[in-house]
């Protein structure tokens, strides 16, 4: 499978002083969805806007769909889509209108334009809403618009930033089943951005987190979960036993045992080796078990254990051309 992204020793350094990313290299396989996560201010959107040649690379180099970013911006422009945080269409057009406007800012005129822009909306179900204004939509019905938006010249790469922030939880899946049936029937390539762990766990081929501007860590959904240490059994015992610590951690493929009174949680890198041993031990004890509990490693532990805890800032402010430039380098053909 070929590479549609190459970041190498990727930089950005605002008023000479402010580094939001630090030399970060990954790739990008084609036909992926590949998640890039983080907390705020680590570096996400600079990134993304470098890669969209929205943001100037202070130092090293990346390539989008074949097209170096600071060479071919042009390029690399007409192979990307673009969905960002922040809602774009113009609330007194309709869908509609929107939709076509952003065809002639791609140089897709007359016919091929209007089947093009009802096909989309027909895509995500906004075919009835086509000529209401846009002031007139939901929250979820803007964002499936902003997604379509960025269709509309067949990308090879659609960048998704954050696109299901604020959206119910019913918007949130049904965005995502359309961007699945995006990935997996076009072959669509997705470079996106999420808060929501569990849906990049469920969505992403494969994920880096990145911090204070540094990737921790990458891999699949599942090698990033193994790096957790594994299962976690947590059983209940009959009050007043003794203490088993020493006794739990004797046994082959326990990992880490702490204890609360009679709570134990245990964490097992493969819970089918070592539960049969402890159940047959405690048996043996002649002990009671009150309750058990299976938790699988999450994302969520992942991302708490590489980035810790703490509130963050913003990202520092970008001095750059923000994202609805990227209409005006397309329509002046730049």
């Amino acid at each position: 499978m070929s590479r549609i992204i190459e970041a190498e020793g990727l930089t950005k350094v605002y008023n000479g002083k402010v580094k939001a990313v630090d030399h970060i290299s990954f790739s990008v396989d084609e036909g992926e969805v590949f998640g890039f996560l983080g907390p705020n201010g680590a570096g996400k959107t600079t990134t993304i806007k470098m890669l969209n040649t929205l943001a100037r690379i202070t130092e090293g180099r990346a390539s989008v769909a074949g097209h170096d970013v600071s060479r071919s911006p042009g390029a690399v422009r007409d192979s990307i889509g673009v969905v960002p945080q922040e809602l774009t269409a113009d609330d007194e057009l309709s869908g509609l209108e929107n939709m076509i406007l952003m065809a002639r800012l791609h140089h897709i005129d007359g016919g091929a334009a209007r089947r093009k822009s009802s096909e989309l909306l027909s895509l995500v179900e906004l075919d009835d809403a086509a000529r209401r204004k846009v002031r007139t939509y939901s929250g979820g019905m803007r964002r499936r618009l902003q997604l379509v938006m960025g269709l509309l010249h067949e990308p090879k790469v659609l960048f998704l930033d954050e696109p299901t922030l604020g959206l119910d939880v019913q918007t949130r899946s049904k965005m995502w089943e359309y961007i699945k049936g995006l990935n997996k029937d076009r072959g669509l390539t997705v470079f996106m951005t999420t808060h929501y762990l569990e849906e990049a766990d469920s969505l992403c081929d494969q994920i880096a987190i990145i911090d204070h501007g540094t990737i921790k860590i990458s891999g699949s959904p599942a090698q990033l979960k193994e790096t957790v240490g594994g299962d976690i059994v947590t059983l209940t015992l009959s009050d007043g036993a003794e203490d088993l610590t020493n006794f739990f951690e004797g046994i082959e493929g326990v990992k880490e045992v702490t204890r609360t009174d009679s709570v134990y949680r245990i964490k097992l890198p493969k819970t089918e080796k070592a539960l049969p041993a402890i159940v047959e031990g405690l048996v043996r004890k002649q002990l009671q078990i009150k309750e058990i509990s299976f938790t699988k490693p999450t994302l969520d532990q992942v991302f708490l254990e590489v980035t810790g805890k703490s509130m963050r800032d913003e990202e520092a402010p970008q001095s750059d051309s923000g994202w609805e430039n990227i209409r005006m380098q397309r329509a002046s053909g730049n």
